[in-house]
């Protein structure tokens, strides 16, 4: 009998599990073979510690469980409805022989490629799982049938190869090893391919190998003047600069024009006024030049006096008093000081 199946992880699974007087079957490890709808498979490579070996990973959907033996009730496989199922990846490893024949096929050339007509299939692989089965209950109704709960074992990293699945996925490449091109050969630099010509007789000439026009065009071809590094980066600096510059004026013009700032406090007020006092100042005359003006005698009287009254100054100014003399000034200063408070108080009295 073919019943409809819910993950081990649906709610309704802890409920049974949780309710008493229920009668049900719970079976662990149990053999099974998976029906998956295979949706990609790509040609992948281990690490460096196992020498880059290639394998293929392989996602699809599960759509179904067959037990090796039949479950309770006469149960002989679960089904899950397109999109109801798990999430399903298997990693298939080749063996040495189906590798010697994948290399054979060219997997060593740019053209070796996944085959297209394994996708979209139901592929059946080996697995373990745990299974929770729901009797039905005991009123005889129609359509009354047991609930099966699944868990797949590591079923998002199934480990399969040909031995365990029975698939031979070497055999569905295809043979790459005459039309494609060695994967380190595939780009191929015109002036290497003229050098070689040149060291050695080729079997074919130019115009055979459709490469005369493409490598008189690649050798001919003048070589470009490289400017100098330091011209290029002083060009560039300069650039810099002068954008700099226009976007730090760009930025004065805004907070001129911005009522409230600084700047435009200074030009309203300050700059204004500055350039109407200019308008309205007469210009200044240049310089006579000393041969061509007028000595006024007058001036120079002036002039005279004026050394004369300073010089008499310089010899009035008396030596400054030494230490000593000092001293005695401020003795004589406290003298005068304490006569004037005892005539005071004579007079007082």
């Amino acid at each position: 009998m073919r019943t409809a199946g819910l993950a081990m992880n649906d709610v309704w699974a802890h409920r049974v599990l949780r309710e008493r007087g229920v009668e049900t079957f719970r079976l662990e490890g149990v053999a099974a073979e998976l029906g998956v709808m295979v949706e990609s498979l790509d040609l992948k490579h281990r690490g460096k510690e196992e020498n880059y070996r290639p394998y293929l990973h392989m996602t699809g959907e599960l759509r179904s469980v067959t037990p090796a033996e039949a479950l309770p009730f006469g149960i002989s496989q679960v089904t899950y409805a397109p999109g109801q199922g798990e999430k399903v990846d298997a990693f298939y490893e080749f063996d040495d022989q189906q590798l010697v024949m994948l290399a054979g096929k060219g997997y060593f050339t740019s053209g070796f490629a996944v085959p297209e007509q394994v996708t979209g299939i139901e592929w059946e692989l080996p697995a373990t799982a745990d299974m929770l089965v729901l009797a039905p209950s005991g009123a005889q109704t129609e359509g009354d049938a047991p609930v099966v709960f699944t868990q797949i074992h590591d079923i998002g990293g199934l480990e399969i190869d040909l031995e365990s699945s029975g698939y031979d996925l070497a055999g569905y490449f295809a043979d790459h090893s005459k039309d494609g091109v060695p994967r380190a050969e595939a780009v191929v630099d015109a002036r290497g391919l003229k050098a070689r010509s040149d060291a050695i007789n080729s079997l074919f000439t130019e115009d055979e190998l459709g490469l005369d026009a493409e490598v008189k065009q690649v050798v001919g071809a003048p070589a470009p003047e490289a400017a100098p590094v330091a011209d290029g980066m002083s060009a560039r600096l300069q650039q810099i600069e002068a954008e700099i510059a226009a976007e730090r004026e760009h930025y004065q013009t805004e907070r001129a024009s911005t009522e409230g700032t600084t700047e435009n406090l200074y030009r309203e007020r300050v700059a204004a006024a500055l350039q109407t006092a200019e308008e309205q100042e007469e210009p200044f005359a240049p310089p006579v030049a000393a041969h061509e003006a007028q000595r006024d005698p007058n001036l120079d009287l002036d002039l005279e006096l004026e050394l004369e009254e300073q010089e008499s100054r310089r010899r009035e100014v008396k030596p400054a008093p030494s230490l000593d003399e000092r001293k005695r000034q401020v003795a004589q200063r406290a003298a005068d000081l304490d006569f004037d408070e005892d005539g005071e108080q004579s007079l007082g009295s």
